[in-house]
């Protein structure tokens, strides 16, 4: 009788053991099942979507699976750091986004320039005479009600305009919003005829929709950037060949724009990139390396 315990007990132990070692070999299975799993970082910007989409499409049809998580910029760059994130496809380069870059230069790896034609910094509309610098506005803050509409906290570009503020001795006040906030507040004052002072960037359809000029930044917070894929320093071992693709990542600033407007004004964000894939495969076999 022992010894029919003895070997029950040995077989239920050899059979804990046997599922052990094979939940072991799942869970490697399942890490290495993430490696088919791109996790794409998206800012609230309408510039962040046409980008990301192609690049989703592209991987999906290579078999991967690909997320999208939402997050301001500061929560972007703290994502890709820590790993929860693989890719950020709109990182403007060398100045606006320098403060996550420096923070993190550990963690991320710039891959790859998407395009150079990356114009940002505070925008008025065009008919308003006698002002074409930053410069222009001091003592003429009133004209604008004291304000300067901008985008949310966490942004590069709140940053430094904050810092502008400070630096021109400007009596104006920063109005963090969402993009969607801000140009609603813009779009209602151009619409009435009234100046308004907010912030603009290229590429936008705030530019195809307004005639709006960019003030001339003589002490240089704003220069135009270029605009790039950002990605975890460990994307190459986790997924080598998506990281050769993003490598090869390139999409002309005017093709975004006008992915932009045909979004804005109501088209499928998907359907847009695929209408894009498809006329561009010239492109696209280039980015593939094909």
């Amino acid at each position: 009788m022992k010894k029919l315990k003895l070997s029950f007990l040995m077989l239920l132990l050899f059979t804990l053991l046997i599922g052990c070692s094979s939940q072991n070999q799942n869970t490697g299975g399942s890490e290495s099942g993430d490696s088919k799993t791109v996790t794409f970082g998206v800012t609230p910007w309408t510039s962040t979507i046409p980008p990301t989409k192609v690049a989703k499409l592209l991987l999906e049809d290579m078999g991967y699976t690909v997320k999208e998580k939402n997050a301001d910029a500061g929560g972007v760059y703290t994502g890709l750091s820590r790993g929860d994130l693989d890719v950020f496809m709109d990182a403007w380069l060398p100045d606006m986004h320098a403060n996550y870059m420096n923070r993190y230069k550990n963690q991320l790896e710039d891959l790859a320039v998407s395009y150079k034609e990356g114009e940002l910094g505070w925008v008025i509309p065009s008919n308003i005479e006698g002002i074409d610098s930053i410069e222009d506005l001091k003592g003429k803050e009133n004209l604008f009600g004291g304000k300067v509409y901008g985008i949310e906290e966490g942004a590069g570009m709140t940053v430094t305009s904050k810092e502008m503020i400070e630096e021109y001795g400007l009596d104006l006040e920063y109005v963090a919003s969402s993009e969607g906030g801000m140009l609603a507040q813009a779009s209602k004052f151009i619409k009435s005829g009234d100046p308004v002072l907010f912030l603009g960037w290229r590429p936008h359809p705030m530019f195809v929709d307004y005639d709006l000029k960019v003030l001339e930044d003589p002490k240089g917070f704003f220069k135009t950037s270029e605009v790039h894929v950002v990605v975890n320093n460990g994307l190459k071992e986790k997924s080598p060949e998506v990281h050769e693709f993003l490598s090869n990542w390139s999409m002309p600033v005017e093709d975004i724009e006008e992915m932009i407007v045909k979004i804005e004004d109501g088209a499928n964000e998907e359907e847009v990139a695929q209408e894009w894939i498809d006329n561009n495969q010239d492109k696209v076999n280039a980015m593939l390396g094909k």
